[in-house]
């Protein structure tokens, strides 16, 4: 039981005594779970101030740009280790000795081929399909491929299950790219990183070989390692809700990507080069940015500032970096990364955007990184998925693990009719 409690107050009469309960970092909680047995619930839309359940995984600090994943921070991770890395510490807890990552990095090469059977699941979609409809229907389907192994509780079979997705969604992801160009599947290279890996996947072609430059995979690890977690999220918690009621982890996956589709959501890297597209060119850029800071005006500049961090996106420091590599890298001339980097400048010393904390976020710069490295803005949402598939498997771990976990049912304010008389048709 807590020591510090939160009186309720009804017309000067106290209802509930509300427990205060403490994390090892960021707000202090109150526990509503009694309030309901006074009468009432909590009315939150979007859960701004609620939070929905306990976890070791990531904490963010918006205020401060703090991200860190199991302790870590994400810039000590996006620099000094690799996704895999990574991966293996949201799963477990800890940052791996060598003899745990290699044989994690080994359990992972070994299982990203995937059933010769599923090839015929790409064939069932229309070949203009969004890669994020197959995306979600092939996922989805795993479970029959592995319905020997769903035991959600036993810990044994949830980590073969996070084990086969993390490894398996680079293939899925590749083979819905290659089938929406026409081209034939690439199967995967036991000899590659696991970002090597996945660029071999989408690029090359029977007739030539592939070469994967060292800049280009090292930035689109970190592509992957700062979209592995962002903490209780839409999808996130739609795979947690969904994970509530027993279903599958194929199933919950596949959830978390629809979930992630959204352009609120996963959507806003594509948004982002939608909006550079509008823009077309740098004689129009001051034009669009007189726009953004016209409040009668609708246009908003995508990927600058974001709904959490309310200082600076810590991701968006180490990938603006990385941005740049890629660029000096790969001499692209293009006019939208024209375009972006006049945009970057503006943002970064014009004390419009400055007062208002509208830094370029993750998603300006990753959208920026896939366009330059040739990968179409309908399969950035795509990726996204695949770099989060780590944390929404280790928040459904983590849930499963938990004892006393009920099935998610939040309540409402209801504001419809009540008790109307119903009169049979043959009357109406």
């Amino acid at each position: 039981m807590a020591d510090l409690k939160a009186s309720l107050s009804i017309d000067g009469n106290v209802i509930a005594d509300l427990p205060i309960l403490k994390g090892s970092a960021g707000n202090d909680v109150i526990d509503i779970r009694t309030l309901g047995g006074a009468g009432y619930f909590t009315y939150d839309p979007g859960f701004l101030a609620t939070a929905s359940c306990e976890s070791k995984i990531t904490f963010i600090d918006g205020d401060k740009g703090i991200l860190q994943h199991r302790g870590y921070p994400i810039d000590s991770l996006a620099k000094q280790a690799d996704y895999l890395e990574v991966c293996y510490i949201l799963l477990n807890g800890h940052a791996p000795t060598k003899t745990q990552y290699d044989e994690f990095k080994n359990i992972i090469t070994n299982h990203t081929m995937v059933h010769e059977k599923l090839v015929h699941f790409f064939h069932g979609f229309l070949p203009d399909a969004h890669p994020m409809a197959m995306l979600c229907g092939v996922v989805g389907a795993l479970s029959s491929f592995y319905h020997s192994d769903l035991d959600i509780h036993a810990a044994d079979q949830r980590m073969r299950s996070a084990h086969r997705l993390i490894a398996k969604m680079p293939t899925i992801a590749a083979m819905a790219y290659k089938y929406s160009i026409g081209q034939p599947f690439v199967y995967p290279r036991n000899d590659l990183t696991y970002a090597e890996n996945f660029l071999h996947m989408m690029f090359s072609v029977p007739a030539e070989e592939y070469k994967v430059s060292p800049v280009v995979a090292r930035a689109m690890d970190r592509i992957f390692t700062l979209h592995a977690d962002h903490e209780q999220n839409a999808s996130t918690s739609t795979v947690r809700l969904a994970g509530s009621s027993g279903a599958n982890p194929y199933a919950c996956i596949a959830a978390g990507v629809a979930s992630l589709w959204g352009p609120a959501h996963g959507g806003a890297n594509e948004a982002c080069l939608t909006m550079l597209e509008e823009i077309g060119s740098l004689d129009r850029v001051d034009e669009y940015v007189a726009k953004a800071k016209d409040k009668s005006d609708p246009f908003r500049l995508m990927g600058f500032g974001h709904r959490v961090y309310k200082n600076f996106d810590p991701r968006a420091t180490v990938m603006r970096e990385t941005c740049h590599e890629v660029l000096k890298e790969l001499g692209i001339k293009d006019p939208l990364l024209d375009v972006a980097m006049a945009l970057e400048k503006v943002a970064l010393e014009d004390q419009y955007f400055i007062e208002k904390k509208l830094y370029p976020n993750v998603d300006f710069y990753s959208g920026i990184i896939l366009k330059a490295i040739g990968i179409p803005t309908n399969m950035f949402t795509v990726i996204f998925a695949m770099s989060r598939t780590v944390g929404w498997i280790a928040h459904w771990d983590e849930m499963l693990g938990q004892a006393g976990q009920k099935i998610g049912r939040p309540r409402q304010k209801y504001t419809g009719e009540i008790n109307r008389k119903f009169v049979p048709l043959s009357d109406r």
